[in-house]
């Protein structure tokens, strides 16, 4: 029998523990409610800081541009907008480091804990059943555990190198695709793929070499404090190879200097971009079988050869199919009557070329520069007038934007960058190392071009193209790429160093350098024929020396007229509206297919056979454009040419000025020998 005090007792128990119980959830609630709020503020705190950060770049390049007009004003060549780019970044990266104050360590002794194995890119805690994610971000120098890796600023503004190859590089490289002044890339097309190709190749190898020496007298001298292997020095002959003469290139723009040399610095510098990130892949792949995983190894090595090749090839072939298709698009739709949409879709397609060769395992820097070239060639033909001018100007604008941003970044990277390591003996041996590689690559290959050329390759023109063998953005966004090991961040380190010494040094000694050389100036690119014996001839030191005498039709540039009238008569008339319709170029048997793959406007563009960019071949003869055995005037009119008298008066003024250069209000006299 219970007793009746029972009831009320458990009562009396059970009512404190509600009340206990209801406090604790209420304090759980306040404490989430604490933790909620101090998300928030976090949250809020790292979007302004990320925008006072992106400001700070925008300011950069608005002081850049205004910096740039004052120079243009007063005609100041000395300094190039990229080395103001750089010594603003820099400017910026000492305020940041040394005035700005670094934050605290929460946790003054960070907890400790062995790992058998790599550490994994992302962690999980769990902390009182709740589970936080954590990213790794790269190993920290111990003595700057305390202060300059707490700084939130710094870190910050150490960009993702994702984003440089991404976002920044693919409208530089496309670019140079799409502006390229294809008569005269092609025209020095061979001398332009020995220097690019062989000349690379050369150069890589021989800084690899050499820097190899470098690494171990530093091992001798107790200067190398951890693992460098010598396909670490072959990478960094790779991508140090990277020629980026945007300074030098600017002022020949400016002053219009000579378009072969032109040409051949500018066709060099774009091709051995992506020789160089394909050549320092193909390094990267290099693993020998055995224990040693860094001795030379046959098999490895030719698979590193089939490597370059099959993603040159590879990445070569997707951008032009990715050409192929927009003209194609452009040709059978009528997005010329919608410029925005037509404008938009050229753009996506374009950029997109560059994700999709990186997606597939290519080199979006070889596909986006052949896409470039493909647009321009075909895809710009369909284009409405707009359009043309609308894409024109939104490359070149990007083009100028990321390329600024880039070396902006460079100057403010030499002080924000967390793992800088100086060495100066590497750093010595590798500013000697670029010079013998560059004087390896230039001479000899320009000495076997000239047993082959007509028109030589001049001792001024090869000198030039030494001198101009600055290293830029895309050498420092393949040093970016990857700096966890104690070699490759020895190696951003003297990248950057390389990079400011050339473009201030060299950049700024173009214009002396042009005049000591006797290097002609304001040439009109669009009138300057290639020199004859008939015609207006480059003597020794202007250059492009002709030995005398006159080719024939079969005995030059065969093979190129042999494409060109392939191009003219079959593949322009497929993709764009110009050129002969394919019904009078194909057999009688493919008149169908020839009817539905011909454009109406064909028919009545058949007389405009010439680009606006002069695509072709130019005959050296009798200064006509040949398509295979057409030949076509100036004037866009087939058979033979005469020089008419406006030629004929240009011939005699151009005999009369005493090869006196006139450019843009400066007046340039290059007194030449009469051998006459």
């Amino acid at each position: 029998m219970s007793s009746p005090y029972s009831r009320p007792l458990r009562g009396n128990v059970l009512l404190p523990a509600c009340i206990l119980l209801l406090f604790r959830l209420d304090q759980f609630r306040a404490e989430d409610g604490m933790e909620e709020l101090a998300t928030e503020k976090e949250a809020e705190e790292s979007h302004r800081q990320d925008s006072v950060n992106l400001l700070t770049f925008i300011l950069l390049l608005t002081l850049t541009i205004l910096t740039i007009w004052l120079f243009k004003h007063r005609r100041v060549r000395f300094l190039h907008e990229t080395g103001l780019a750089m010594i603003y970044g820099l400017l910026v990266g000492v305020i940041l480091r040394y005035g700005i104050p670094s934050t605290s360590y929460h946790n003054k002794t960070p907890p400790s804990c062995s790992l058998k194995e790599r550490p994994v890119p992302t962690l999980l805690l769990n902390v009182g059943n709740k589970f936080f994610e954590y990213t790794l971000k790269g190993e920290i120098n111990s003595r700057e555990i305390h202060n300059v890796e707490q700084n939130d600023m710094l870190r910050k503004v150490t960009f993702d190198p994702e984003v440089f190859f991404n976002i920044l590089l693919p409208p530089i490289i496309f670019h140079a695709g799409y502006s390229l002044k294809k008569r005269h890339f092609f025209r020095n097309l061979g001398s332009i793929l020995a220097y690019a190709f062989f000349g690379t190749a050369v150069s890589c190898f021989v800084i690899g070499n050499l820097m190899y020496g470098v690494v171990k007298l530093m091992q001798v001298a107790g200067q190398l404090m951890d693992k460098f292997y010598y396909t670490d020095c072959l990478f960094f002959g790779a991508i140090i190879s990277a020629t980026d003469p945007v300074t030098v290139l600017a002022i020949f723009n400016e002053l219009h200097a000579d378009v072969d040399l032109y040409a051949l610095l500018f066709g060099e510098s774009v091709l051995n971009d992506a020789v160089a990130i394909v050549l320092s892949s193909s390094i990267v792949a290099y693993q020998p079988t055995g224990e040693n995983s860094h001795s030379f190894d046959a098999a490895a090595f030719f698979k590193s050869v089939g490597v370059f090749l099959g993603i040159f090839s590879g990445s070569f072939a997707m951008g032009a199919v990715t050409g192929v298709v927009t003209a194609l698009i452009s040709k059978f739709t009528k997005l010329h009557c919608f410029p925005l949409l037509e404008t938009a879709l050229f753009f996506l397609m374009s950029w997109s070329t560059f994700l999709l060769a990186e997606a597939c395992g290519f080199t979006g820097v070889v596909a986006v520069l052949f896409c470039g070239i493909t647009q321009a060639h075909y895809t710009y033909n369909n284009l409405s007038s707009e359009s043309t001018n609308r894409t024109k100007q939104l490359f070149e604008v990007l083009h100028f934007l990321a390329e600024n941003f880039i070396f902006s970044y460079m100057g403010l990277a030499l002080f924000t960058f967390q793992n800088h390591i100086f060495s100066p003996i590497f750093i010595v041996g590798a500013f000697l190392a670029i010079f013998i590689g560059r004087a390896c690559n230039i001479y000899p290959l320009s000495f076997l071009l000239n047993l082959g050329r007509r028109h030589k390759i001049g001792w001024n023109f090869q000198h030039m193209m030494m001198f101009a063998g600055l290293r830029g953005a895309m050498a420092f966004a393949l040093a970016i790429r990857d700096t966890a090991t104690y070699a490759r961040q020895m190696m951003f380190t003297t990248t950057l160093l390389i990079v400011f010494f050339t473009v201030w040094v060299f950049g700024g000694g173009t214009t002396p350098m042009l005049s000591w050389l006797h290097i002609r100036v304001g040439v009109d690119p669009d009138l300057d024929p290639q020199p004859t014996s008939d015609s207006f001839q480059v003597l020794q030191g202007d250059g492009l020396q002709s030995n005398g005498g006159s080719k024939t039709k079969q005995e030059s540039a065969w093979l190129f007229r042999l494409w060109y009238s392939f191009d003219h008569n079959y593949l322009k008339p497929i993709l764009t509206h110009s050129g002969p319709p394919l019904t009078s170029t194909l057999p009688g048997c493919c008149g169908p297919l020839a009817r539905c793959l011909t454009s109406p406007q064909a028919y009545e563009n058949q007389e405009q056979l010439r680009d606006a960019d002069s695509d072709l071949i130019l005959n050296d003869s009798d200064l006509t454009l040949t398509y295979g055995d057409t030949a076509i005037t100036a004037n866009g009119a087939c058979g033979r040419r005469k020089k008419s008298n406006s030629e004929e008066a240009l011939e005699r003024e151009l005999e009369a000025v005493d090869h006196e250069v006139i450019s843009r209000g400066t007046r340039l006299v290059f007194p030449i020998e009469d051998h006459a």
